[in-house]
């Protein structure tokens, strides 16, 4: 039987590196099918879930930083300026884009609820709020990428 002290002498380094590799992926393609998402959505004037992607996209390719290069479990917040200072040590983001982090956080909830701040959230997002919402994860996805590259390459 395993007790709390014994349970990591247990499992085979080896394994433990395989599994966080797979899932640091995984969190980085849901990211990528994320963008597309968002950006399918800006195709189809459905601006509010085009942010809401966006969103999405962007805050698991910074929790895929977090967990692959800091080696910890990110917060479990959906505060992208949050997620940004965790993985600050490894990623440095132009001010362009810090300057909507913010904004684009906010679509996490705003995109999604009636009464969030907006009564019909299907009209109240307008297709320049997409578009910068899906530009700035556009960018963030492509900086946690080029982190990769960089750490892959020394």
């Amino acid at each position: 039987m395993l007790s709390k002290d014994n349970i990591f002498h247990t499992v085979d380094p080896l394994w433990v590196k395989t599994m966080v590799r797979a899932e640091i992926e995984d969190w980085l393609k849901e990211a990528e099918v994320d963008l597309k998402h968002a950006k399918d959505c800006l195709g189809l004037q459905s601006y509010h879930w085009a942010c809401f992607a966006a969103q999405q996209s962007t805050e698991k390719a910074l929790k895929s930083l977090i967990m692959g290069l800091i080696r910890k479990r990110p917060t479990h917040v959906h505060d992208l300026i949050r997620l940004y200072d965790e993985a600050k040590g490894e990623l440095s983001l132009p001010e362009e884009v810090l300057e909507h982090l913010g904004e684009l956080s906010s679509y996490y909830t705003l995109s999604r609820y009636p009464n969030a701040g907006l009564t019909r959230l299907s009209l109240g997002i307008s297709q320049a709020q997409a578009e910068r919402a899906v530009d700035i994860a556009e960018k963030v996805l492509e900086a946690v990428k080029n982190v990769y590259r960089s750490a892959d390459q020394t």
